[in-house]
């Protein structure tokens, strides 16, 4: 739960439909929030999950701070601070729209496009605008991504007479949030966390199967650097869709890290230095880091997570 964070720049931004979505960006250290400064060249933008927000993200966007990126995150429509019907969308096409509309928005203080990072329901949206080109990326980043989900006969049953009978309406998303984390610190705030909701309509869930589908088939189209790290005892979503994404891009595109004993949200996990470590070995080995990046340790980068 979050209110203004220091030395950040919060505002929104309108959609076509009249949605606000709110915006938080993390300039880099000396810069100051709110200025028009000449552009940088290296930025990441972060989509979080399904009830979320993306207050929960604080310290992965100090992390890459610390590296040297600027970071952009929002809350997707029907989520925290931005407007809509809490976990619905109009539309199939909605998320991939807002988007968009962040990200062309962010590349204006960039002079390189943006590397993009999702985390479950944000990284299936962030893997189909990826694999969609609806805009240019440097990079692509897919924590524990919502690429499959495990339904039953009767819950694919249920699905199909919402999307008729109530299309629009939020119900119960099902989710078991003692398999966030094992850090129960984590799953405690996000318990009392009143910007976190539990709602998911038959559209908004529509939307991802559809979206699982066209990534599931265009994973050819991924021609940027994909890294994906994932969560081997995710209860949340079936890491199988992960495997299989990571199966089919390109070997010299494609990096990935299955991560034994972890629960869903593997930034959040006890041992979630690992995972940190991994990311920013993977953007040096990548050529990714800024230029003008701090000489920064991976070890001590990653204590990052703990400066909230």
């Amino acid at each position: 739960m979050t209110s203004h964070i220091e030395d950040t720049s919060e505002f929104h931004l309108k959609t076509i439909d009249g949605t606000s979505l709110f915006v938080r960006d993390w300039p880099l250290p000396g810069q100051i929030s709110g200025e028009k400064a000449a552009p940088v060249r290296d930025g990441i933008v972060i989509m979080h999950g399904l009830g979320e927000h993306c207050g929960r993200y604080a310290h992965v966007a100090r992390f890459f701070n610390a590296l040297g990126f600027v970071v952009r995150t929002y809350d997707h429509r029907g989520h925290g601070k931005s407007g809509g019907p809490r976990g619905d969308v109009p539309d199939e096409e909605a998320m991939l729209r807002d988007a968009r509309l962040v990200m062309n928005d962010f590349a204006r203080q960039l002079s390189a496009p943006p590397i993009l990072l999702g985390h479950s329901m944000g990284g299936l949206f962030a893997a189909r605008f990826a694999a969609a080109g609806l805009a240019p990326l440097r990079a692509l980043i897919l924590s524990s991504p919502a690429l499959a989900l495990r339904m039953s006969p009767v819950q694919k049953l249920m699905l199909k007479a919402a999307t008729a009978l109530i299309p629009g309406v939020g119900i119960s998303n099902g989710l078991k949030t003692r398999y966030l984390s094992h850090d129960k610190e984590v799953v405690i705030a996000y318990q009392n966390d009143v910007l976190v909701h539990s709602k998911i309509s038959a559209r908004l869930l529509g939307s991802m199967l559809k979206s699982m589908g066209y990534v599931a088939g265009h994973a050819a189209q991924l021609k940027i650097p994909t890294l994906l790290v994932v969560a081997v005892e995710d209860r949340l979503v079936d890491p199988a869709g992960s495997r299989n994404l990571f199966a089919h891009l390109a070997p010299s595109l494609a990096s990935a890290h299955f991560y034994d004993g972890f629960y869903h949200e593997i930034f959040n996990e006890v041992d979630a230095s690992r995972v940190f470590d991994d990311v920013h070995n993977w953007l040096q080995k990548q050529q990714l880091m800024p230029e003008s990046a701090p000489i920064v340790p991976t070890a001590t980068a990653a204590t990052a997570i703990h400066a909230m």
